[in-house]
């Protein structure tokens, strides 16, 4: 059977918080205090291949600072449900979210700006197994498997590949002998080159960026199959920012590749840019959403 999601403590305090009798009111208002005091601007990462690279987000915070000319400061958090209490408590003003958050907090945060991956502003799930594993051709092959889920609020690690079982008529809760969340699409990789899964699901860009940085670790395991296309990731911002927030956020955004610096930073990052995007880039994860009655 499928183990069993838990939150760590930190969540369920901010989750019992967010679901007490306190009011939205009184926690808005003593966010927005915080907000007076200093000017900074808090922006949530995605917990993924990015956890790694702490250079190179100093040198993107920077990047961002100047431009801004206010203070920024990147909150990384280990689980996808962390960064989305996060944004519920207006705690942070934007927010890099996978797309599958991005849909549960529509009416907390509005979508920016999109980045774009090999030119379109889309990416896939991967299932991968390692190397060695021959006889595997298709998700039906993993049935009774072991098997490494990314974040039960990923659309790739998580979303796509039970919706996949679902499109065999099989149920995803029983379909494993059992599996696990490794809260990092690089550590599915990991848990797979390493044997403790016979197969995982997998952000395409997470993978194929680590095929260039870490070659050796992409090499032990091999893609089964590619499903389709997705919006990236988005950019959002929390609903309660401003006209000119916003407007500002998101110029920084789509002008990153328009300097020498912000190119640097953007082929360092594997992207090509930002575009504005719409909501119906995400159209499909809302209908494999609501397969699940979720959306």
């Amino acid at each position: 059977m499928n183990s069993q999601i838990t939150l760590p403590n930190s969540n369920r305090r901010r989750w019992l918080i967010h679901s007490s009798g306190l009011t939205a009111a009184a926690l808005i208002g003593l966010t927005r205090k915080s907000l007076a005091a200093d000017g900074k601007i808090r922006i949530g990462m995605t917990p993924a291949f990015l956890h790694d690279q702490h250079g190179l987000l100093g040198e993107w915070r920077d990047f961002m600072a100047t431009s801004l000319r206010r203070p920024v400061e990147f909150v990384q958090r280990d689980s996808y449900r962390e960064t989305m209490d996060l944004l519920r408590l207006e705690k942070l003003e934007f927010a890099w979210v996978c797309d599958y958050p991005y849909l549960h907090l529509k009416d907390t945060v509005r979508l920016m700006a999109v980045p774009l991956y090999q030119g379109k502003p889309h990416y896939r799930s991967y299932l991968i197994v390692h190397k060695d594993t021959a006889n595997v051709t298709s998700m039906a092959n993993l049935e009774g498997s072991v098997f490494a889920y990314a974040d039960p609020y990923s659309n790739t690690g998580y979303l796509a590949p039970r919706y996949e079982i679902r499109q065999l008529g099989r149920d995803p809760a029983s379909f494993f002998r059992k599996t696990f969340f490794t809260w990092s699409h690089r550590k599915v990789v990991e848990a797979v080159a390493s044997g403790l899964a016979r197969g995982g699901a997998v952000d395409s860009y997470i993978w194929e960026t680590l095929a260039h940085v870490e070659p050796s670790l992409v090499k032990r395991t091999r893609v089964v199959s590619r499903s389709p296309e997705y919006g990236f990731p988005p950019f959002v911002s929390h609903r309660s920012v401003s006209r000119a927030d916003f407007q500002q956020m998101q110029s920084h955004l789509l002008g990153t590749s328009g300097s020498d610096k912000g190119r640097s930073l953007l082929a360092r990052l594997y992207l090509d840019g930002f575009t504005t995007g719409s909501p119906s880039l995400y159209d499909g994860v809302a209908q494999m959403m609501r397969a699940f009655g979720e959306a």
